[in-house]
């Protein structure tokens, strides 16, 4: 059963350029952490030491966002244009037309579960079938969980319920309790929620006895002794996959919590504990830079960040974090009180148009500049 404890009362909601604010830290610290951990991904600390000792900085000659930005914009721009209405069609419609009935990128679709749901798509198989394949407990609805947090700022509660709808095409079990974690939290930073109350938030909207919880309360709990301390918590040492939704999700709040929500530091923090670095600095740099907003981030930083390259998904190149996070904090504005009350089991697909186009939503542009 769901855990007993209460979501800690957010504070409300500031105005709008505190939110817009906290949106781009948001968004843009989920780029930036993505691109700090990208070199060091499935890697062990000993051997990130013996290459670069202590990362501090990007690492990588053109440091980008990889698969995990482009999801995250991807996620970004459909629910900017559904808000709380969002559903299982409009999620599965935007898959096919944006990812699975279109030539991929480089990256081919990106990591385990995403291969996975879009040969099942491609076979045929509509959700929430399409997420029955062996990777539907990994990182990968986490790694673009962030923009349903920035939308429902304040509602942890509602951020889940939307992760939720995102991943049922992609996810299962495990896979959805990471990405309502990550939701959930980044609701509550958004509302300038202390990082005790983030994680508490974080908790709340998981099964109390699953495999999610257990691993967040275990990093939680060694936070205070530092990086080592919660790697070895949470790891699972000598398996191959680093991917597992549990244990990415507890070291990027491991991280986050080690560091008090420091941006800088939350995300090296993630970074230099390797395992899939690149999730877990990118979850960790969203969870911070809501908390800190994004004068946070280091300028060369995030400077370093343009752009989607489409590398992974050719639809989403030329999208900026930036913009995702603009036109999230205006759909925001422009849903109805009751958006997330609202019965929404009856509505169709996606207009057919891309995420991102005049149809997004009422008041939202079609193009916001970094």
């Amino acid at each position: 059963m769901a855990s007993t404890a209460c979501i800690p009362p957010a504070p409300a909601p500031s105005d709008a350029a505190g939110l817009r604010d906290r949106a781009r830290g948001a968004l843009l610290g989920l780029a930036v952490g993505d691109a700090l951990g990208a070199p060091a991904e499935n890697m062990k600390p000993s051997e990130i030491r013996a290459r670069w000792g202590r990362i501090t900085g990007y690492v990588a000659d053109r440091p980008a966002g990889t698969d995990d930005t482009e999801y995250a914009i991807f996620s970004g721009l459909l629910l900017a244009r559904h808000g709380s209405g969002l559903t299982q069609a409009h999620v599965e419609t935007a898959w096919h037309e944006w990812i699975a009935d279109r030539e991929e990128g480089p990256f081919r679709g990106a990591g385990f579960s995403e291969r996975g749901t879009l040969e099942n798509l491609r076979r045929g198989l509509a959700a929430p079938i399409s997420a029955q394949h062996r990777h539907a407990w990994s990182d990968g609805l986490a790694m673009r969980a962030a923009p349903h947090g920035v939308f429902a700022a304040g509602r942890p509660a509602e951020a889940a319920r939307l992760a939720a709808i995102d991943g049922s095409v992609s996810h299962e079990g495990e896979g959805i309790y990471g990405g309502q974690a990550v939701a959930a939290g980044v609701a509550a930073a958004m509302a300038g929620a202390s990082t005790v109350a983030v994680a508490a938030s974080a908790l709340a909207v998981v099964p109390d006895d699953s495999w999610t919880a257990r691993c967040l309360r275990r990093a939680l709990t060694a936070a205070h002794r530092g990086e080592r301390a919660v790697r070895s918590a949470v790891v699972i040492g000598g398996y191959p996959w680093t991917d597992l939704a549990p244990e990415a999700v507890a070291l990027a709040f491991g991280a986050y919590a080690a560091a008090d929500g420091d941006f800088t530091d939350s995300v090296l923090t993630a970074v230099n504990m390797g395992r899939d670095a690149d999730t877990t600095a990118a979850v960790a740099g969203a969870l911070a830079g809501a908390t800190r907003g994004v004068d946070a981030i280091p300028a060369d930083w995030a400077r370093a960040i343009g752009p989607a390259r489409g590398t992974c998904l050719p639809s989403m190149a030329g999208h900026h974090v930036l913009q995702v996070a603009d036109l999230l904090t205006r759909a925001a504005r422009a849903a109805p009180p009751d958006a997330g009350n609202a019965e929404t089991a009856g509505s169709t697909g996606s207009t057919g148009k891309p995420p991102g186009e005049p149809s997004v939503t009422a008041g939202a542009a079609a193009r916001v500049g970094p």
